[in-house]
């Protein structure tokens, strides 16, 4: 029931920025990120975002709850919600953007986009430029995009003693299938 009520919120508050055409959600959809430092490799995966796009105004939409991100380690996954992303008072990232390019939707082929909005992160916005791929087959559309954060961008304090073991810039890799979103 909630993760009914968590998704209805969600829709109606993507809907009213993507009402021009016909809407679609990612499924199968996967957030990645790699800290790659001296001392170590942390990497997380999110399975649950949610994403949003209106192929004919290019607008794409995502919402991430921070606290789905899994790690090999508990004590990683622990420090990260409570140290790093503050996930008690920062529980969803989110994405805001545009598609620049013209991307014929019902032609099989793969594209390369750049996506240019704004990320809000840990409680502060800064705009990026995302580049991607959007592939199309048999009228299935896929997403792909990877970029990078700088932590001091989205005022993320390391602790001086995992100054070694924490990057200062992340890798963010995303893919999802998108399907379209059927009206109740």
């Amino acid at each position: 029931m909630i993760r009914i009520s968590y998704f209805l919120s969600v829709f109606c508050l993507f809907s009213g920025q993507l009402m021009h055409g016909q809407i679609f959600k990612g499924k199968e959809s996967v957030i990645h990120f790699l800290s790659k430092s001296s001392l170590e490799d942390i990497e997380a995966r999110n399975t649950v975002p949610i994403i949003m796009a209106d192929f004919s105004t290019g607008n794409v939409q995502a919402k991430i709850p921070n606290k789905s991100f899994k790690f090999s380690s508990s004590f990683m996954e622990e420090h990260f919600n409570e140290n790093y992303m503050e996930t008690d008072k920062y529980p969803v990232s989110s994405f805001k953007g545009k598609i620049k390019e013209k991307v014929d939707y019902t032609k099989d082929g793969e594209y390369k986009v750049t996506c240019e909005g704004e990320l809000d992160m840990h409680g502060v916005t800064n705009k990026v430029v995302i580049l991607g791929v959007v592939k199309v087959n048999g009228g299935i559309i896929t997403l792909k995009a990877d970029f990078k954060v700088k932590l001091v961008d989205y005022k993320i304090k390391v602790p001086s003693m995992y100054v070694k073991n924490i990057a200062e810039e992340i890798g963010i890799d995303l893919a999802t299938v998108m399907e379209p979103l059927k009206k109740p």
